[in-house]
């Protein structure tokens, strides 16, 4: 594919501090998304999406409203989420929202849908994690029949089946934007192909390149199966200030809060200045002043081919003026950088 590269953004809620280096309430987190947002919007950006999580850290645990409430304060971004944990939604009233989100918006509205990094929602809403395969699968199949299909008739494990069914309201003549997320699997990435959907591949970690096995099996596999390939993207943590060391001392602190928590609850080791150093030098960290993110964006896209760039500009507690300074500098500065590199 050939279409230009889209610059996106995605946040999970961070909490974040305020000027006294208190937490702020969830509430106040959310309103400042959503401000954030709206700079997007100004500042020329193509994508946010939202993520859902069910913790204490991040704030947003039901993306759709302030996905509406950016909708009805923005005029020409798209938006969504980043991921919607399919496994533990229901299918059929995840299309209904996000048919109204783009009624509302003028189908601005997409999904990315993954089986999701946290597991918090499984007991929450009464799933076993035994049919963590089972359940994404089988949901996966019936939204795509519902994105595509004006009545569907389906059967399965995890529901009553459907005959026939019409699901109200209707999408418009453009349809829904509907993606794959990929974190690393073989699997996901044929699961995509076969529902002919875009993919978009979270690298938190490590050198980009070596997802490129990955992009390789998606454009095979669709060689094979005689199917067109679908937009790849790509997910990446960073922060971008006015200069690179700027950029680092803020993003250090929110960035060693953040994966020093998940680490405790996952086993990992604290983590260290050097190797959030050697990350932002060698791997999967875009920080730094406009022209070194800009670069290293494009190294990226060479290396995989991608049609969309989404910076998770939030960083653990990271304050709300850098998240603003941040997206601010990705749409005036890096955006128009690396158009022109890669012309």
């Amino acid at each position: 594919m050939n279409s230009p590269l889209e610059f996106a953004l995605d946040t999970f809620g961070d909490v974040t501090v305020g000027p006294d280096g208190q937490r702020l309430t969830q509430p106040e987190v959310i309103r400042n998304v959503l401000d954030e947002a709206v700079l997007a919007d100004q500042v020329g950006l193509d994508y946010i999406g939202l993520g859902e999580h069910h913790r204490d850290d991040f704030a947003i645990s039901a993306p759709e409203p302030i996905l509406g409430a950016i909708a009805a304060r923005t005029s020409r971004i798209r938006f969504g989420t980043a991921v919607t944990v399919l496994s533990s939604d229901d299918p059929i009233r995840l299309f209904q929202r996000f048919a109204t989100l783009n009624a509302l918006s003028g189908d601005r509205a997409e999904v990315i849908l993954g089986r999701g990094s946290f597991t918090e929602s499984f007991p929450l809403f009464g799933m076993d994690l035994k049919d963590y395969e089972g359940l994404f699968n089988e949901k996966l199949d019936l939204f795509t029949r519902l994105i595509r299909e004006k009545s569907v008739t389906w059967s399965g494990r995890t529901r009553p089946p459907l005959k026939a069914q019409k699901v109200y309201p209707p999408l418009g003549a453009a349809g829904l934007k509907v993606w794959i997320g990929m974190g690393g699997s073989p699997e996901s990435v044929l699961r995509a192909v076969s529902h002919e959907l875009p993919m978009m591949m979270a690298i938190i970690g490590g050198a980009p390149a070596r997802f490129r096995p990955f992009v390789d099996l998606y454009h095979r596999a669709h060689d094979q199966a005689g199917t067109r390939p679908q937009a790849l993207g790509v997910h990446s943590p960073g922060h971008i200030a006015d200069s690179d060391q700027t950029a680092r001392d803020q993003l250090w602190p929110g960035y060693r809060a953040l994966h020093d928590r998940i680490g405790r609850e996952r086993g990992w080791p604290p983590t260290s200045r050097d190797s959030f150093e050697h990350e932002a030098d060698h791997g999967s960290l875009y920080v730094g002043a406009p022209e070194t993110v800009a670069r290293k964006i494009v190294a990226t896209v060479k290396a995989l081919g991608v049609q969309r760039f989404e910076l998770k500009y939030s960083s653990g507690t990271l304050a709300h003026p850098h998240l603003m300074r941040s997206i601010e500098l990705y749409g005036t500065r890096v955006a128009p950088l690396v158009r022109d590199m890669l012309a």
